[in-house]
């Protein structure tokens, strides 16, 4: 095939459309064919805010993820000329001690201040550490969710900042996120995302991998359902294509997409399938979530933090009445059960 594809022409900013990944109006183009052979799906596109979304999504990615698309375009269409045949660049590297030592002070890691009042420190702190969460200086205590693949080598690092009160991303005055890579000011860098988590798989090849959108997710989730392997694709689409997703050939996947994204998720199994990989999808929550629900956009772990911990509920007492903790630690007491909730009993029997 050969094909020329561009961004629809700029006439108003009636032609510009919804972002489907920060969700700004009037910032996304999408990509169109010259010779108008094809038509694409609303999320095949570019995102104007380069800096705070970073957005695109290629034709070739497009046609990557779903080969059946392509084929049928051979089958429809005589090629004008032989395409180029080019390998991918090589994927680039950040040096292993930059991640290591980022895995402390956690102390003053807001997602870990708002973790700890869930899971208890010692919990929170032997998270972070087998997923490799960091804290970096670049803003005060945010978190650094390290992308450390399969063989071991470190992508890049996705730097966040949370509220430590409600464990959400903030947002004002302006998104607090950005990259490793772009803070070390590395020349030629080429980015290739990997899974969130993924460095696990080598080690863990029993247990069936539960797929998760947001990194703080998986962290969240893989204590409340232990007997799931907990990786994060980094976003909706983040890490979502046929070169990360390969790494999980052979093994059983669970997919948790968030509330609004089920549909998207559900289209992209086809591809996941054709990989090896035994996959289904977990939509309870699509099913049950009430509208309220649905326009926060919640997730798995949104729902699971309702189910309180006893450390949680430990610490919330604590809070209403300091001289509890003293009583506690005199007399070694301990909160003795606490009852789960219907999601993560549904979680535990699928």
């Amino acid at each position: 095939m050969n094909y020329r594809f561009t961004l629809e022409p700029y006439k108003g900013v009636s032609t510009r459309h919804t972002c489907p990944n920060c969700h700004r109006k009037s910032c996304f183009a999408k990509y169109i064919d010259t010779e108008k052979q094809i038509s694409f799906p609303d999320y095949v596109g570019r995102c104007n805010h380069e800096q705070k979304c970073g957005y695109n999504y290629t034709p070739k990615m497009y046609f990557d993820e779903n080969p059946m698309a392509k084929e049928r375009l051979s089958e429809e269409f005589v090629p004008v000329s032989k395409p180029r045949i080019s390998l991918p660049p090589a994927p680039s590297f950040i040096e292993p001690e930059i991640m290591r030592q980022s895995l402390k002070l956690y102390h003053t890691n807001k997602l870990f201040q708002f973790l700890s009042l869930h899971f208890g420190q010692e919990a929170t702190e032997e998270l972070m550490l087998r997923y490799h969460v960091g804290t970096s200086k670049h803003w005060p205590g945010a978190t650094v969710f390290w992308q450390v693949d399969i063989s071991g080598q470190v992508r890049t690092g996705k730097v966040m900042l949370y509220n430590p009160e409600n464990g959400r991303r903030i947002k004002e005055p302006h998104n607090y996120i950005t990259w490793v890579h772009s803070l070390l000011k590395k020349e030629n860098f080429n980015l290739r995302q990997c899974l969130f988590g993924e460095h696990l798989l080598s080690s863990d090849q029993q247990r069936p991998v539960a797929l998760v959108e947001s990194e703080k997710s998986a962290l969240i989730s893989s204590f409340y359902l232990p007997q799931y392997l907990w990786i994060a694709s980094g976003g909706k689409n983040g890490a979502f294509n046929r070169d990360a997703m390969s790494v999980l050939r052979n093994r059983r996947v669970l997919l948790f997409p968030d509330l609004g994204a089920t549909d998207y998720w559900n289209s992209k199994m086809e591809m996941i399938r054709s990989l090896g990989i035994e996959v289904s999808l977990f939509d309870f929550m699509e099913r049950n979530a009430t509208k309220e629900e649905r326009d926060a956009g919640h997730d798995i772990a949104d729902f699971l933090l309702r189910e309180e911990t006893k450390e949680a509920i430990l610490n919330r007492l604590i809070t209403l009445n300091p001289a509890l903790k003293t009583l506690v630690e005199t007399f070694d007491l301990q909160l003795v059960n606490v009852e789960k909730a219907p999601l993560s009993a549904m979680a535990q029997r699928t």
